[in-house]
């Protein structure tokens, strides 16, 4: 479809709210294709996404998130850029986080994430889960509803991880506070703040770095202790601040994929009330609906890598220094993986194939975390309530429904869900 392909992908305001057609035509007709406005290669193809996230020695992870042009400050010549691209690394966004390293940096790093995120913490962390969730619902219900993104998902999602991580429920409102979410949700005002070096992580690098040296100094045997004394794989101490970078990193990757998998499991919820009485009915079907929700419209369209060497993939002639656009959204409609790939169904066989989380050394080390949260909050949602609906007074009618999403290339997801609740009498 010729028009499609000439579209900015990366800066059409249309493909914000509706990119789908654009990924269902380049993944029926060319899995790998080089766009014409930066020559980036659009990967949509599930088998080729595959092929990226894995042979790491050939693609670099480094421009994540650095968009269809990083400044990397040079040109890259030759059929190999490893060494070029490690001595410009230092200048793109977020190259001191594990999602823009390669190994064996990466490697030590999620190493040490893993030893944190073990099934006995995670144990732990789902019973605050329960709870958190029953207190937020407390002060949402009572209205008959709600605008979830702001008043339920963005604190829910960051203080499960705070819980994960040991940070006391005392400290809680602090870091709320320090990211610019308020105690009952609302956003605070942050407009008056500079732009942030690390993507709005100095707060959390501030707190886990006083952290860990305390516990280094005065240690204690909680989550927060066992942080501070982890150790890389080989055995090294990392330095405080490196120790509550990759805390921070849990972060960076759960809130804002968490935050907006929660909006679109209950868009899809309250506009369908047909599959919200089967869920009503079976609640065994709940995990299958999140992963259909995260195959069919995941909270990750894509994000970036770099071609470390001169390849070729899907039969496309790549040179080293190409920038390669990984379609995870895309990846998940392809005919050739999933029948009837348009279409949305929670009795789908095989859709834990998806790759909405990633794949390979980057897989979200927060997935399990994102499952859970939104689990147990449909599950207590539907145990307090007769009915969700969608707010018309809001976004329409359901034949003309109005939605705003994100300005982003990289993640799909609502900026606003206004709900409306029954109460369970």
């Amino acid at each position: 479809m010729t028009e499609l392909r000439d579209v900015d992908f990366f800066r059409d305001p249309n493909s914000v709210v509706s990119p789908y057609s654009y990924m269902d035509d380049l993944v029926q007709n060319s899995p790998v294709w080089i766009e014409p406005n930066y020559g980036v290669a659009m990967v949509a193809g599930y088998d080729e996404a595959l092929t990226v996230m894995r042979e790491t020695e050939t693609y670099s992870a480094a421009p994540m998130i650095a968009g269809p042009t990083p400044d990397y400050g040079v040109e890259f010549t030759g059929d190999d850029i490893d060494e070029q691209l490690d001595a410009v690394r230092h200048r793109l966004p977020f190259n001191d986080q594990i999602v823009a390293m390669d190994p064996p940096q990466h490697t030590m790093r999620r190493a040490l994430i893993m030893g944190l995120i073990t099934p006995k913490r995670l144990k732990e962390n789902e019973d605050f889960i329960w709870q958190l969730t029953d207190r937020q619902l407390d002060v949402v219900l009572p209205r008959g509803g709600c605008e979830l993104v702001d008043d339920y998902a963005q604190p829910y999602a960051l203080l499960v991880v705070a819980d994960l991580l040991g940070v006391p429920e005392e400290d809680h409102p602090m870091l709320l506070e320090k990211a610019g979410v308020a105690a009952n949700g609302s956003l605070t005002d942050t407009t008056k703040e500079p732009p942030k070096k690390h993507g709005g992580l100095e707060h959390f690098y501030e707190y886990f770095t006083d952290r860990v040296e305390s516990r280094r100094r005065e240690p204690k045997d909680d989550v927060l202790g066992r942080m501070a004394h982890a150790t890389f794989p080989d055995g090294t101490l990392p330095e405080p601040l490196e120790a509550a970078r990759i805390a921070s990193n849990l972060f960076a990757a759960g809130q804002e994929t968490t935050v907006r998998l929660l909006a679109t499991a209950l868009q899809i919820v309250g506009d369908d009330q047909g599959l919200q009485q089967k869920l009503r009915q079976d609640r065994g079907l709940i995990p299958k609906f999140i992963e259909e929700v995260l195959r069919w419209q995941g909270p990750i369209k894509g994000n970036m890598r770099v071609a470390r060497k001169t390849t070729t993939l899907g039969g496309v002639h790549l040179k080293a220094g190409t920038q390669v656009f990984v379609m995870h959204g895309a990846a998940g409609r392809d005919p050739r993986q999933f029948d009837d790939p348009q279409g949305f169904d929670i009795e789908r066989p095989n859709v834990r194939r998806h790759i909405a989380f990633g794949h390979g050394i980057h897989t979200c080390p927060g997935a399990p975390l994102a499952r859970s949260e939104v689990r147990v909050t449909l599950e207590r949602l539907l145990d307090r309530t007769s009915a969700i609906r969608i707010s018309e007074a809001h976004h329409g009618p359901p034949d003309a429904r109005r939605y705003d999403y994100l300005p982003s290339y990289m993640f799909r997801g609502l900026t606003k869900l206004h709900l409306e609740f029954d109460m369970e009498a």
